[in-house]
């Protein structure tokens, strides 16, 4: 007993100067492609990244028929992928330009950080905007009243602090371990799952916490959001007209096609053991819902939405308000 408790207490110290004395990690990202069709295709795609939902948040700000519940959620979703975006992609263009491929250990523990608040509160806000489908499809006449400026907020700010508290426990989790191996994350940007493939020690704890943390995490707002898509088709279902049909159906469209770009990856990534990951796959996946989501996002919300494409003309000036 006292032998076990000598290790325990040896390892521990070592973990720790190992741990302290790891002051920058080198991220070898996509190195096996050649740079420059990777330095254009970033560039590209976070320029229109920050186009696309810069535009919809300040369509939704300055045009007063888009100041309704189901436009302020979009809004709230579009800061959130620009904060996505700009996380991971300016540093990647960095890393892809010069030939130095370090990030420092504050810098990866905050970059850490703000993926996961982001990808939290992300799933926690697309449950509310199906719960604002729902409550304006199945009971229209109290949708004012149920979807108040106040219930609205509160979602947010909910979601919000889900994010920020679920993340820390992610983060402290994966940063406590000691690190005394080589420092190379194999991956473009700090994700933890990547991270911890660099503890020496056993990382089976972690692992399962993450594993049950992103199942609840993952499972409860995917289950508020299927039972509010399942009483929405019910009512559609009982709209005789084919108008009234393909106009309840429309309002959905989008938000249903976004939810299965995000959570459908996410479910791929965090619901298996950290031990069956293939880093080149995870690379691609994350690549897929980090960065190209939040690109196709705001493509998704004009192409569905006649609110949002008569407010960019009204923008622009190619039509007057008639209001």
């Amino acid at each position: 007993m006292f032998s076990s408790f000598l290790r325990r207490k040896i390892m521990h110290s070592r973990g720790w100067r190992n741990h302290r004395s790891v002051t920058e990690f080198i991220l070898l990202g996509f190195s096996r492609n050649p740079r420059t069709n990777w330095i254009l295709f970033f560039l590209f795609l976070y320029l229109f990244t920050v186009l696309g939902n810069g535009l919809i948040v300040t369509l939704i700000r300055v045009d007063a028929r888009l100041h309704t519940p189901m436009y302020f959620f979009l809004s709230i979703l579009s800061l959130l992928d620009l904060s996505y975006a700009t996380t991971m992609v300016p540093q990647m263009l960095i890393h892809l330009v010069s030939k130095k491929r370090t990030i420092s250990y504050v810098g990866c523990l905050v970059q850490m950080y703000i993926f996961l608040t982001v990808g939290i509160t992300e799933t926690w806000i697309f449950a509310a905007m199906a719960y604002d489908r729902y409550v304006a499809i199945c009971y229209p006449l109290h949708y004012g009243v149920q979807m108040s400026q106040t219930l609205c907020i509160t979602l947010v700010v909910s979601s919000t602090l889900c994010g920020l508290i679920c993340a820390l426990v992610y983060t402290v989790f994966a940063m406590n371990l000691p690190c005394c191996g080589p420092n190379e994350i194999n991956h473009f940007f700090c994700k933890i799952l990547a991270v911890l493939k660099l503890a020496c020690a056993d990382t089976f704890l972690n692992d399962q916490v993450d594993f049950i943390l992103g199942f609840i995490l993952l499972l409860i707002p995917l289950s508020l959001i299927l039972a509010s898509y399942i009483h929405i088709f019910m009512s559609i279902l009982r709209i005789h007209s084919t108008q009234g049909w393909m106009k309840a159906f429309s309002t959905c469209a989008s938000n249903i096609t976004v939810v299965t770009m995000f959570c459908i990856p996410c479910m791929v990534m965090y619901m298996r053991p950290g031990s069956e990951s293939s880093p080149e796959d995870d690379k691609k996946v994350a690549l897929f819902y980090n960065v190209i989501s939040a690109f196709l996002n705001p493509i998704i919300y004009s192409f569905q939405n006649k609110d949002v494409k008569k407010a960019f003309l009204k923008l622009i000036g190619m039509i007057e308000d008639t209001h």
